[in-house]
């Protein structure tokens, strides 16, 4: 299991466990964290599991593929450096303390 902290835009801490193989989105979904509403159920089509990586992490990351990279577009207010979507972040042991938090809305 890899220990994921999710942070809503108000502060709000979730800390769970998520089995590596799923997704950063899934992790979330899975355990009814709110702020990633994942409209397109993880197909990287809608944009709405949009969140910020913790500095710290932005670059251990695999990179964005040209499909996320372009669905950023459609994001609130995008980082370049740390903008993801969680339905294209795969869980592995190596993520083990990542820190996502999400924007004050999704689009």
């Amino acid at each position: 299991m890899a220990k994921i902290t999710y942070i809503e835009h108000d502060g709000t801490e979730h800390v769970v466990d998520v089995k590596p193989g799923l997704t950063v989105m899934e992790g979330a979904r899975d355990n009814g964290i709110p702020g990633i509403e994942a409209d397109c159920g993880g197909a990287c089509a809608c944009s709405t599991c949009h969140v910020y990586v913790a500095p710290e992490w932005a670059e251990k990351l695999p990179p964005k593929d040209d499909m996320e990279e372009d669905m950023l577009d459609f994001a609130y207010e995008p980082d370049p450096a740390r903008s993801r979507l969680t339905c294209q972040i795969k869980v592995t042991e190596e993520l083990d303390g990542l820190v996502v938090k999400m924007p004050e809305r999704q689009i």
